[in-house]
């Protein structure tokens, strides 16, 4: 228990005590909860409030980053890549209890949702997502989300949590997945997770996340969705102005692997054009036929900026997480 705000007491009806209270009360000090309440009555409420909010917030982050029109990959508005929108939902739900596991280990929480996810669609629709929104689920529970805190997470996880997450990766075998000089996740782990992600910062969009504390999800993306959201209300705008964002900064890393960096950098900048043309247009409503046409030809060409739809979702969950922790301390 690191909180130290307020909490709701959940336990309305069953406590242990014979108290019913059902509202807010500060933790951890025991001079403010109500009479007859008990430490562990605070602390089972706590996680299973936070599982409940979590595993709802990382569902809906997911959903919503299927209902922008992201070029080239999945969306309400085509399919793709031999995958579906079914796919991806069914993949968010199923992964979702593990996912945001109160209490639980990175390493578990990314391994059994990976297996979840490869037994619902039997295929790889998010290891990436899974990666950047384990820690930010984490995050939550010590009610902070910020770089800071996600970096304090990732430095602490050690060689057997480090296995667990290498695991979880081998289990939905990303595509364009090869060996890798050093700290491969096909070998067993010699190293702890922060260490292997350094190493591969240099040429890996989520790596470089796990690496920095996730700064440019916290420093860059997040204002960029929070200003969209002011200027469009219709969320499938704003997530599709942070995969812009990020297809835009890349390269990215999904189509390096699978093409090569010339291909990433080509992508790249047309990103950047369609994005300086929607943020000069009164709405992006007015160019989904140009969007729609760009996504159609990095289709035909079996083009995927996948990691820059992963990064979209881990921004919107921050989103919401940091929302929800804001409005819990007013």
């Amino acid at each position: 228990m690191t909180r130290t705000d307020n909490i709701w007491c959940w336990r309305s009806t069953a406590c242990p005590a014979g108290v019913v209270c059902s509202r807010w009360f500060p933790i951890p000090s025991p001079s403010n909860w109500p009479p007859g309440c008990w430490p562990a009555c605070a602390v089972d409420g706590f996680y299973a409030m936070n599982t409940a909010f979590t595993t709802e917030a990382f569902v809906d982050a997911c959903l919503a980053e299927l209902e922008a029109p992201k070029p080239g990959n999945i969306h309400v508005y085509a399919d793709g890549h031999g995958a579906t929108m079914d796919d991806f939902i069914r993949s968010a739900r199923a992964a979702a209890p593990a996912l945001c596991r109160s209490g639980a280990s990175l390493g578990p929480r990314i391994r059994d949702a990976a297996q979840a996810t490869w037994d619902a669609v039997q295929r790889n629709t998010n290891i990436g997502i899974l990666l950047l929104c384990a820690p930010l689920a984490m995050a939550f529970e010590s009610g902070e989300v910020s770089s800071s805190a996600i970096h304090d997470i990732i430095a602490r996880t050690g060689l057997q949590d480090t296995r667990a997450i290498f695991h979880g990766i081998i289990i939905l075998s990303p595509g364009g997945l090869g060996e890798a000089a050093e700290h491969d996740v096909r070998a067993p782990a010699t190293v702890p997770i922060l260490t292997a992600m350094q190493a591969a910062a240099g040429h890996d969009m989520i790596a470089r996340q796990w690496s920095s504390g996730f700064q440019d999800i916290f420093n860059k993306a997040l204002p960029v969705y929070t200003e969209a959201r002011k200027r469009w209300p219709d969320r499938q705008w704003a997530a599709l102005a942070v995969f812009l964002h990020f297809l835009s900064t890349g390269p990215d890393s999904h189509i390096v692997r699978n093409f090569d960096a010339e291909t990433a950098e080509t992508t790249r900048q047309q990103a950047e054009a369609l994005s300086n043309r929607i943020a000069a247009a009164a709405h992006p409503q007015a160019l989904l036929t140009e969007i729609l046409a760009f996504d159609s030809a990095l289709k035909t060409a079996g083009i995927n900026p996948g990691t820059s739809a992963d990064l979209t979702v881990a921004t919107i969950f921050a989103y919401s997480l940091s929302a929800h922790l804001a409005g819990s301390r007013r």
